[in-house]
């Protein structure tokens, strides 16, 4: 039996179908304004110039357009060099995590210590812990190791997420044990389980933890100001803000759009990961 605000009778009125459709488009546009509103605004103001953006800021359509904007921030502004390092910064922290969070999570869901039961409560209890508690003692650690103004000090760190270890334990743990059971059979040893069948399985959560970390090691700001202080070795989070009293406003918003592209490209890529169920289809037949 259905059940909802609205019976299937109302349902087939005329008028009522009409002014729920309606609502349902207002709402979806209102949704749409406020997420992709402020994306549109950046790419509008990025070839806008500036007085046309301080004159009518909110204009749908600007009075002039001057792509030289992200011409001058890719090559003035030296947007290409920091955008270089903001991708490599990206791609070591999404490896350090990706591996940690599939170890662990295999570790604990399928291969089940002894003790995994204290371990996973273990990591649990770090969420509780605020992740400013911990900064002086991880900035004086990396300092001892030698490692300010390298990409380790960012890689190595973003690896302890307990977030994304718990979030693949569980996925781990909802697959099918019969088709481990069925690798052990053959003769597969728990590497080739692994990777042979756990992460073909888990492809949806790759996705997420993938998406998760590239998008928190592209907007970090304060750990690598502290660990990276030399500006050659810097990213967008950090340079942009220091740069922006040196150039005018509309080659401020054009480096703002470039650095924007990677992060809103990689959920457009790994969006339908989030939803998709299919990669446990056909794992378990007969």
């Amino acid at each position: 039996m259905n059940r909802g605000l609205v019976s299937p009778t109302e349902w087939a009125t005329t008028r009522t179908r009409l002014v729920l459709r309606a609502l349902q488009g207002l709402l979806l546009g209102a949704l749409l304004l406020t997420g992709l509103g402020p994306v549109l605004w950046l790419a509008k103001a990025a070839v806008t110039p500036t007085q046309d953006t301080l004159r009518a800021p909110l204009s749908v359509f600007p009075h002039g357009f001057d792509l030289a904007n992200l011409a001058t921030a890719w090559t003035r502004v030296e947007i290409d060099e920091y955008f270089l390092n903001t991708v490599w910064l990206a791609a070591g922290s999404w490896a350090v995590q990706l591996a940690v969070a599939t170890t662990a999570g295999y570790a604990l869901a399928v291969l089940r210590p002894r003790y995994g039961g204290l371990i996973t409560a273990v990591v649990l209890g770090t969420l509780f812990v605020p992740p400013i508690v911990l900064l002086v003692p991880l900035y004086l650690t990396v300092v001892d190791a030698g490692m300010i103004n390298t990409f380790w000090a960012v890689w190595l760190p973003a690896g302890a997420s307990a977030f994304n270890v718990v979030l693949v334990q569980r996925f781990f743990a909802s697959l099918p044990r019969e088709v481990f059971e069925a690798a052990r059979v053959d003769g597969a040893g728990p590497f080739r389980i692994f990777w042979s069948v756990v992460l073909p399985l888990s492809r949806p959560i790759i996705g997420v933890v993938s998406v998760f970390a590239v998008v928190a090691s592209w907007k970090d700001f304060l750990w690598p100001m502290l660990v990276l202080p030399d500006p050659a070795v810097q990213p967008l989070s950090v340079r942009l803000p220091a740069l922006q009293r040196y150039v005018e406003l509309d080659v401020f918003l054009a480096a703002l759009a470039i650095s924007s592209i990677i992060p809103i490209a990689l959920f457009l890529v790994f969006q339908r990961l989030f939803l998709s169920g299919g990669a446990l289809e056909g794992a378990v037949k007969g």
